[in-house]
């Protein structure tokens, strides 16, 4: 019961008490299962998501829970601190962007981008029309009076598929970094194509979400799109016109803001201010293109990350949107996904259209990749490891999956499938990626010897010459001197 003097917050009259314990457990026990990822190789995320399902199965299975450590409210409050964590994430993939490598690698990356996107986009339409339908529409959600929402079933189907166009780039990169192959040629494309992935992922989130979803930013009364529909604009042509505004005030603001920035950068260089006001751009351009734009929070976090990438604080300011975000943000929002996945209401269907989803998971990017990689010049085995970097998903896959939900226009139950989804390709793709550079690496270890067998014996003959010398020395001076 609510005591005098509690501070209350959100519309429901939630107490900061609510939440205090529940993020203590999400935080402690995904630590400490952090650690055991870490020496098993798998990734902090999968640690995290695995605190959530734990959490979430004593939340929904276990008698005492919701009444007294992971109440109703208490979910209410999490979720309204994951959502910060969404914002987070965006805005430091931003920034994490290296646009100078995308046009390094040129041709070749934006071919692998275009047929995985295209084809794990078209893949993930087609699986889902074939469980659900194409025509007509699909509820997944309620409004407050209980009514269902409905929303049109292309737009969901499109949605699953734009689901799989995102590809975690950090999986691969630490994985083509250990085995030394991350410099090369195909290791370079594979980076190039995994960024901009996300880039047309996010772009592509965008546009769908403001077309399908029930529940959008142009619900606001000063949004662009509401104010074209207002005048009788189509809804399409409303949403084309508002993202194309959104590109070019983010293009003219990038000029500003660098301008500023290279200001900061010379006069304050690595001062705390500069990733404050870092992420002061990122919170307030996420309301601008969710309130006046009417396109989803986190592309404008996405682009105001991607405003200061490149520069010379970009490593500075990641490091610490990074620790505000994994101290607190992060991990919540990670754990949320499992606490909020209803196991117990999974209906039987779902689970053909689930392991068909994951089945075009791997294909759509798969295949894909390794076609464009091909088609660009590199030898088929390299071409094979392009399509298996890009098959990891991470966090982006779950943030696009999380707004889809918000919006009305997918399943919930599909997160299980993301989570598996997840958890086997940050796991099998390292593995299968060093086993295909075995022979390499084992024929370069045996140069290196060769090579350091070698120079020691030259180093050998160089010693065994230098003590000849000096006994020759030695024996001229001990004549000269018995000559004396």
């Amino acid at each position: 019961m609510l005591q005098e003097g509690d501070i209350l917050f959100l519309a429901n009259n939630l107490s900061v008490i609510d939440i205090l314990l529940p993020i203590g457990l999400i935080l402690l026990i995904s630590k400490m299962l952090g650690v055991f990822a870490k020496k098993v190789g798998l990734p902090q995320v999968a640690a995290m998501l695995l605190t959530g399902l734990i959490l979430g199965l004593f939340y929904q299975f276990v008698p005492g829970i919701k009444e007294y450590i992971i109440t109703d409210n208490g979910i209410d409050g999490i979720k309204f601190i994951a959502e910060i964590g969404v914002i987070l994430i965006l805005f430091s993939a931003g920034v994490s962007t290296d646009v100078k490598q995308i046009k390094a690698t040129g041709i070749s990356a934006l071919v692998i981008t275009f047929l995985d996107v295209v084809l794990s986009i078209g893949l993930g339409f087609l699986v889902a029309g074939l469980v659900q339908g194409f025509e007509g529409e699909v509820s997944f959600m309620n409004d407050t009076n209980g009514n269902p929402i409905y929303v049109s079933k292309f737009w969901s189907n499109m949605f699953y598929g734009v689901i799989l166009s995102a590809t975690s780039v950090s999986v691969t990169v630490a994985t083509l970094k250990e085995i030394g192959k991350l410099n090369t040629r195909i290791g370079t494309t594979i980076v190039s194509a995994a960024i901009l992935d996300d880039v047309i992922g996010v772009i592509v989130l965008s546009v769908v979400l403001s077309l399908g979803a029930a529940k959008t930013g142009a619900d606001s009364p000063i949004a662009i799109t509401t104010l074209f529909n207002n005048i009788g604009i189509n809804s399409i042509v409303s949403v084309v016109i508002a993202t194309v505004l959104f590109f070019v005030f983010v293009f003219i603001l990038g000029i500003l803001v660098r301008k500023i920035f290279n200001h900061l950068e010379k006069k304050y260089p690595h001062h705390r201010r500069i990733p404050i006001y870092g992420l002061a751009m990122c919170f307030i351009l996420a309301f601008v293109s969710d309130k006046i734009f009417g396109i989803a929070d986190i592309t404008g976090a996405y682009f105001a990350g991607l405003i200061l990438s490149g520069r010379t604080s970009s490593s500075y300011v990641e490091r610490r949107a990074d620790i505000a975000s994994y101290i607190l943000f992060t991990p919540v929002f990670f754990a949320k996904i499992g606490l909020t996945t209803t196991w117990s209401m999974i209906d039987p269907s779902f689970l053909l259209f689930g392991f068909l989803f994951l089945l075009v998971a791997f294909v759509g990017k798969g295949f894909g990749a390794s076609i464009g990689a091909r088609m660009t010049k590199n030898t088929w085995k390299d071409s094979i490891r392009c399509g298996l970097a890009m098959v990891v998903r991470a966090e982006v896959c779950l943030v696009s999956a999380q707004k889809g939900i918000e919006a009305g226009l997918i399943n919930p139950n599909v997160q299980i499938f993301l989570i598996i989804l997840i958890v086997v390709t940050s796991f099998g793709v390292p593995l299968l990626l060093k086993a295909s550079y075995r022979k390499e690496i084992m024929q370069e270890n045996l140069l290196l010897i060769d090579e350091a067998n070698k120079t020691k014996n030259e180093n050998n003959i160089d010693t065994s010459s230098e003590v000849i010398d000096n006994n020759l020395n030695n024996e001229v001076k001990n004549q000269e001197k018995a000559a004396n």
